[in-house]
């Protein structure tokens, strides 16, 4: 019997995705938890299944009925807390099959596609899905509109070329925190509008197959086109391109994404490989309620080949993914100084949760951070094998802020929260960034990295380095229950604090 004094003071809130045949619920991991617990998935009243994770899948239902589906908290002695909601399946979709008349896509890998994809796209109602079956389509960039769906069948290739003319003509677009003209992305959602409301609303793309763009051809040849056509601008800054990551930076900011957002609204991305984006891979700008799941992420060779980047973005969530990429595995971001400033545009309430890296810079915050970053929960993730592992990171230059972050229940190679000197162009803000109020706890650290050629180096479990003038030390940042993995090393060895102020370190242990 539950009784009153065992009570977990916080609720579980259930938030789901539906489809006419499943319902996939998830919810954020209660503060306090006993050692040994579980969560338990009741639907109409009967056991579905238990898990540890924060999400569940329940899969076979019926189209257009109504389930009541609750998830409990349980310890040793019984239930804690629980939540229930009410769902009704959508209605089984009627397919649009792009290689069906009047479209007769060929999924050969040779034969160009764009036409008839994009006509399937525009036809699409929202009562229907295009039907992507197995075959290797090759198209150029598409354009999705609100109330659509897609569907990618196991081994169907929705095959980007490698050709900058088939991610024309270029559209508004938001890189490294600057608006600016961009290749068109393999799909584009929404058109970017910093003052405007949301152009692309209800959008699902899923399935078991791959969307796969051109990859590193296809930035290298964006980087050439885009540098001869900017000589006499890049003559101009002479010297201050050294400020730049390095001297492909200002011609590769157009590379396109493989997927591009701007101000869209309830989209979710599920179940499929997204692999070799020119750049970024998912990229949603001045966005809301994007959800990720299941998905994993291809991007080894790429240059800036980021996973999931929300930018400037809010209610994003991401779950359940597995990242193999040359960049960051996730990237928040909201803009860069000046515009970033201006614009004026957080991006927060973003959850990443029982996520895994294999390869990959790991779970990122910044630098772009000009328009301010809050509310960040990142839980139950591994990216022990990754070259940042976690870290939030911004330029002197950039002003905005950090806060509000709670890592916890993760692994991974190290962490910093620091002021970082590259890709430092772009007028100051009127005052350094601040970081503050970050915990991390429950954090097993490997205290190594992974290089990009894979092999493994040493490095130091955790810096934090805030910024060198009065009043913009880091500050308020606790780590707790915190295992480093220690070669012979001691604590103080396992640390690099400098212009911070305010660091508890409660139970901090070196093996």
């Amino acid at each position: 019997m539950q009784n009153k004094d065992r009570e977990n003071k916080e609720k579980l809130v259930l938030q789901h995705i539906v489809t006419s045949d499943s319902v996939t619920v998830y919810w954020e991991k209660p503060l306090k938890l006993p050692e040994e617990f579980f969560f338990r998935i009741m639907n109409n009243g009967e056991v579905a299944g238990e898990t540890k994770k924060t999400h569940y899948t329940l899969e076979g239902l019926n189209a257009e009925s109504v389930y009541r589906i609750e998830v409990k908290l349980y310890d040793r002695e019984g239930c804690i807390c629980a939540d229930s909601i009410t769902v009704k399946t959508l209605c089984t979709k009627s397919l649009i099959d792009i290689t069906k008349a009047p479209y007769l896509a060929v999924g050969d890998g040779k034969t160009m596609n764009t036409e008839a994809i994009q006509k399937a796209f525009d036809d699409c109602g929202a009562q229907e899905a295009v039907y992507i079956p197995a075959g290797v389509f090759l198209t150029g960039a598409l354009r999705m509109h609100s109330d659509m769906e897609l569907y990618l069948e196991k081994e169907a290739v929705l095959q980007g070329t490698d050709r900058i003319e088939d991610y024309l003509p270029k559209i508004k677009s938001r890189f490294e925190g600057t608006e600016m003209e961009c290749y068109s992305s393999l799909l584009n959602l929404g058109e970017l509008d910093h003052e405007g409301g949301y152009s692309c609303c209800n959008v699902v793309i899923r399935g078991k197959g791959t969307i796969e763009s051109g990859g590193v051809m296809l930035a290298k040849r964006v980087i050439v086109y885009e540098r001869e056509r900017l000589k006499e601008y890049l003559a101009f800054l002479g010297d201050k391109i050294r400020e730049c990551e390095s001297k492909d930076t200002i011609p590769g900011r157009m590379r396109p994404r493989l997927i591009n957002m701007s101000n869209a609204q309830n989209v979710v991305l599920s179940g499929l490989t997204l692999k070799n984006g020119a750049s970024w891979n998912v990229h949603m700008i001045y966005s809301d309620h994007i959800v990720t799941n299941d998905c994993t992420f291809y991007s080894e060779g790429v240059w800036n080949g980021d996973g999931w980047d929300p930018d400037s973005s809010t209610n994003c969530t991401i779950f359940g993914c597995h990242f193999f990429t040359e960049d960051d595995c996730v990237a928040i971001k909201s803009g860069k100084n000046p515009e970033g400033n201006v614009i004026n545009r957080p991006c927060k309430h973003i959850r990443v949760f029982d996520c895994v890296s294999s390869f990959g810079h790991g779970m990122i915050i910044g630098s772009e951070i000009s328009g301010g970053i809050e509310d960040i929960r990142i839980w139950d993730c591994d990216v022990k094998s990754s070259l940042c592992g976690i870290e939030i990171k911004g330029t002197k230059k950039r002003g905005g802020y950090v806060r509000d972050v709670h890592i916890r229940d993760c692994k991974t190679s190290k962490i910093m929260l620091h002021s970082v000197g590259y890709n430092d162009d772009g007028i100051p803000a009127k005052t350094p960034p601040v970081f503050e109020n970050c915990i991390y706890e429950n954090i097993e650290i490997g205290g190594e990295i992974l290089e990009t050629d894979r092999t493994w180096s040493k490095d130091t479990a955790i810096t934090v380095h805030g910024f060198d003038v009065p009043g913009y030390a880091a500050r308020n940042i606790t780590f707790r229950n915190i295992t480093i993995a220690g070669r012979g090393q001691s604590m103080e060895q396992q640390f690099s604090l400098k212009d911070c102020e305010n660091v508890a370190i409660e139970n901090v242990r070196c093996l």
